[in-house]
C-alpha cells in the first residue's frame, strides 16, 4: 500500500468510527423514546435493560452505516482541500479519482459488512429486541405503594398506607385485605405501624406489622334442636403487638414469551426465509384462484350446463301445429299461377286461405291457447319463488366474490411488505456506495473539514434519502410504482446527484463559491444582451 492511500484511509477510519457511534447513539435513543412509556416503572434489572440496548444498538447499525460513511468522507476530503492536501496530491499528477480508489475499497468492504448485517445480524437481533420489549410490555409495573391510596396490584391482596416514611420501609396506618380465600372481605388486618422488606431478590414482600387487630369473619357448621345441620357465622378478633405477613411477589417477574411466536415477522427473515415466504404467499393466492373457479359452477347453473328443459305435451302439440300452419300459409304465398298444383277437396279439419292469407284456426287450437293462458297466469307464484331462488344465488356469489377478494388483498399486501422487505436488504447496504459518490466529492469541492458544514450537508442529504425511500416504499405499497422500483428510487437519483458532483470536483468546480455564480449570471446577461442586440431579419 502506497503512502498516498494510507495517509487517505487513515484520515478516513478515525471519522467514520466515531460518526458511526454518534449516529447510532442517535438511532437508538429515538427508538427508546418510542417505547419510553412502556419501560419506565417496570423495575427491569440492569441485565435486562443492557440486552434491550444491545439488541437494538445491532439492528440500528445498518441503518447508520450510510450516513456515517456520508459524513466522515464529507469531513475526510473536507479536511484534504481545507488544508491544501489535496492540492499536493493533484500536483504530483494524482487525479481525483485516483484518490478516491483507497476510500472506494474500503467502503465496498463496508457494503458488504451491511448486507451480512442486514441479512443475518438484524433478524436475530430484532427477533430478540422485540420479544423483550414484548414480555417488558406484559410485565406488571414494580411494586410502588402510595399513602392514602389501596394498592391492588398484588393478587388478591388490597393495602393501604396512611403514611410512608421518606426511607422506603417505614409505615404508619397499615389496613391489609386478604382476598385469597375467594369470599369477599372477610380477612381484614389492621396496624398502627409496620415495616416493608422483599426477599430473595425480590420475590416475595414481607410486612412487619406493630400493634394492631386481625379481624377474621367465617362460617361454621352445627345443628339445631331438631339436630338438623345448620351454617353458623363466626367472627375472630385477634389483638397483636407483632405480625409478620409474606406476600408472594412472582407476578412482578417478567415471564419470557417463546421466540418463535414472533419469526414470522418480515424484519425478523433473512433473504433465503423472504424467499420461502413469498413462495408460500403465491401459492396461497393460486389456491385461491383455483378454488374460485372450481367453485362457479354452483352459482351460475344456466351458464354451465345445458338446457335440459323438457316441455310439457301440450305445449310440443302446440308449437307443431303452429308451425305446420306456417308451412302451409308459406307454401301458398309462394305459389305461381302456372303452377299445376291442384288443390284439395274441402276438408273441415283443413284450414281454409282467403286472399290476403287471413287463417282462421280451429276451435280446438283456440280452445288449447286459452287454457294455455290461463295456466300462465296460475304459475305467478311458482315464478315469483324462482325469482327469489335467483336473486339469493346471486347474492351468495356476491358475497363469495367480496370474500375472495378482500382475501386476495390481503394476500397482495403481505406479498409486496415480504418483496420490499427483500429488496430493502440489498437496498440498505447499496446506499452506503451512493452516500460515498455523494460525500468525497462534495468535501472535494466544499473545502471545508471538521463538524460544521459537513454535518449541516450531510443531513440535508440524509434527509433527502430518508424523504424518497419512505415516498417510494409508500408508493410500492399502494400499487402506484412497482416494489423494486420504489424500493431503489433513493439509491438511484442519489446515485446520479454522486455521479454531477464527482464531474464537477474532477474539473475543480466552485459550486459553493460567490464568484462561481457570479461568473454565470454575468455569462447569462452576456447573452441575453446579445440576442436583443441581433438585428431582425427581412
Amino acid at each position: 500500500m502506497k503512502k498516498i492511500d494510507k495517509l487517505i484511509i487513515g484520515s478516513f477510519v478515525g471519522p467514520f468510527i466515531i460518526t458511526l457511534l454518534v449516529v447510532v447513539f442517535i438511532l437508538l435513543m429515538k427508538q427508546m423514546l418510542i417505547y419510553f412509556d412502556d419501560i419506565i416503572g417496570k423495575g427491569l434489572e440492569w441485565g435486562e435493560l443492557g440486552s434491550l440496548l444491545f439488541y437494538f444498538s445491532i439492528f440500528m447499525i445498518p441503518q447508520g452505516l450510510p450516513l456515517a460513511v456520508l459524513m466522515s468522507s464529507l469531513i475526510t476530503f473536507g479536511n484534504l482541500g481545507e488544508h491544501f492536501e489535496l492540492t499536493a496530491i493533484k500536483s504530483l499528477g494524482i487525479s481525483l479519482t485516483r484518490a478516491l480508489v483507497p476510500i472506494f475499497v474500503l467502503v465496498v468492504m463496508i457494503t458488504g459488512f451491511a448486507f451480512l448485517a442486514n441479512n443475518y445480524m438484524v433478524p436475530k437481533a430484532a427477533l430478540e429486541a422485540y420479544s423483550l420489549m414484548y414480555d417488558i410490555k406484559q410485565k406488571e409495573p414494580g411494586l410502588d405503594i402510595k399513602e392514602g391510596s389501596f394498592y391492588n396490584r398484588i393478587p388478591d391482596i388490597s393495602i393501604k398506607v396512611n403514611r410512608k416514611f421518606k426511607d422506603g420501609i417505614t409505615l404508619k396506618g397499615v389496613i391489609i385485605y386478604d382476598h385469597r380465600g375467594r369470599i369477599g372481605n372477610k380477612q381484614v388486618i389492621v396496624a398502627d405501624s409496620g415495616k416493608m422488606y422483599t426477599m430473595l431478590n425480590d420475590q416475595y414482600l414481607k410486612l412487619e406489622l406493630f400493634e394492631g387487630y386481625d379481624y377474621t369473619e367465617g362460617s361454621g357448621s352445627g345443628q339445631d334442636e331438631t339436630g338438623r345441620p345448620t351454617t353458623e357465622e363466626t367472627y375472630r378478633k385477634t389483638k397483636f403487638s407483632k405480625m409478620q405477613v409474606v406476600l408472594d411477589l412472582s407476578s412482578f417477574g417478567m415471564n419470557r414469551t417463546d421466540t418463535k411466536w414472533f419469526k414470522g415477522n418480515r424484519i425478523m427473515r433473512n433473504v433465503s426465509e423472504l424467499d420461502l415466504d413469498l413462495d408460500s404467499v403465491k401459492g396461497e393466492l393460486y389456491t385461491q384462484k383455483i378454488g374460485l373457479y372450481s367453485s362457479r359452477t354452483s352459482f351460475f347453473s344456466l351458464h354451465f350446463k345445458r338446457d335440459s328443459i323438457i316441455l310439457p305435451k301440450e305445449l310440443q302439440d302446440f308449437r307443431k301445429e303452429k308451425d305446420s300452419i306456417y308451412r302451409a300459409k308459406l307454401a301458398s304465398v309462394t305459389a305461381t299461377p302456372t303452377s299445376t298444383f291442384t288443390a284439395p277437396s274441402y276438408n273441415p279439419a283443413i284450414p281454409s286461405f282467403s286472399t290476403v292469407g287471413y287463417v282462421k284456426l280451429p276451435d280446438s287450437i283456440t280452445r288449447k291457447e286459452h287454457h294455455l293462458s290461463d295456466s300462465l297466469y296460475s304459475s305467478k307464484e311458482r315464478t315469483k319463488a324462482e325469482i327469489a331462488t335467483a336473486l339469493n344465488r346471486v347474492r351468495m356469489a356476491k358475497s363469495q366474490l367480496q370474500n375472495y377478494n378482500t382475501n386476495t388483498d390481503a394476500q397482495v399486501s403481505e406479498y409486496k411488505v415480504f418483496r420490499i422487505q427483500w429488496h430493502k436488504i440489498f437496498a440498505n447496504s447499496i446506499a452506503c456506495l451512493a452516500m460515498f459518490l455523494i460525500g468525497a466529492p462534495l468535501g472535494s469541492i466544499i473545502k471545508k473539514g471538521g463538524l460544521g458544514v459537513p454535518v449541516l450537508v450531510s443531513i440535508l442529504f440524509f434527509i433527502l434519502y430518508y424523504v424518497l425511500d419512505l415516498m417510494g416504499t409508500k408508493w410500492a405499497k399502494q400499487d402506484v410504482i412497482s416494489v423494486p422500483v420504489g424500493v431503489w428510487m433513493a439509491n438511484f437519483i442519489l446515485f446520479w446527484i454522486g455521479m454531477v458532483f464527482l464531474r464537477q470536483a474532477r474539473v475543480d468546480a466552485r459550486l459553493f463559491d460567490a464568484d462561481f455564480y457570479n461568473v454565470v449570471v454575468d455569462k447569462v446577461k452576456k447573452r441575453i444582451s446579445l440576442l436583443k442586440g441581433q438585428p431582425k431579419v427581412a
